[in-house]
């Protein structure tokens, strides 16, 4: 069988490029359940506190929400942030493998706990849960390549540009 081939290389060339042909055809028809997780599942609670300081959000909304959520299965941290809108927003991270409908239920069953504790306001609001992607969707770089601004010049241009493009 090897003298076989041999005797013919260009015959044993054409079968070795379809044998790797294939592969790559194979490795683009993988499915995606394929691939490992790698980021932690996330759910991000938001909650609207109208007419409400940063200091009030964190103080009646954000502490009586965390607290609630004590206790939760595989949760490895949460983090909050609360602004002069009114707004609060608290993101639980999970240890990956965790399912995230299960961690969004339980985060739900401990939110309908803490609600009565919540003011009126927030409550008419409504509150909502959902699965949040705690991956990086897009890494943006940005330079000045001719030196006429500094950095803290570009960081208030992104900024600027960033905060118009809702």
């Amino acid at each position: 069988m090897p003298n076989f081939f041999i005797d013919r290389p260009i015959f044993a060339w054409v079968i070795a490029i379809i044998i790797m042909l294939a592969g790559g055809l194979s490795i683009l028809k993988l499915p995606v359940a394929q691939y490992p997780t790698i980021a932690p599942p996330a759910i991000s609670i938001t909650a609207m506190y109208p007419g409400a300081d940063a200091e009030t959000v964190q103080n009646t909304v954000t502490q009586v929400i965390e607290q609630n959520m004590n206790g939760i299965d595989h949760l490895m941290y949460m983090s909050s942030n609360g602004d002069s809108t009114g707004t609060a927003t608290i993101t639980l991270t999970f240890e990956s493998g965790t399912d995230p409908d299960i961690a969004q239920v339980q985060v739900q069953n401990k939110l309908a706990l803490a609600t009565p504790l919540l003011p009126q306001e927030v409550q008419q609001q409504g509150i909502s849960v959902e699965k949040a992607s705690s991956s990086f969707l897009m890494v943006v770089g940005v330079i000045n390549t001719n030196g006429t601004m500094n950095q803290d010049d570009i960081s208030d241009y992104v900024g600027g540009q960033h905060e118009g493009s809702d």
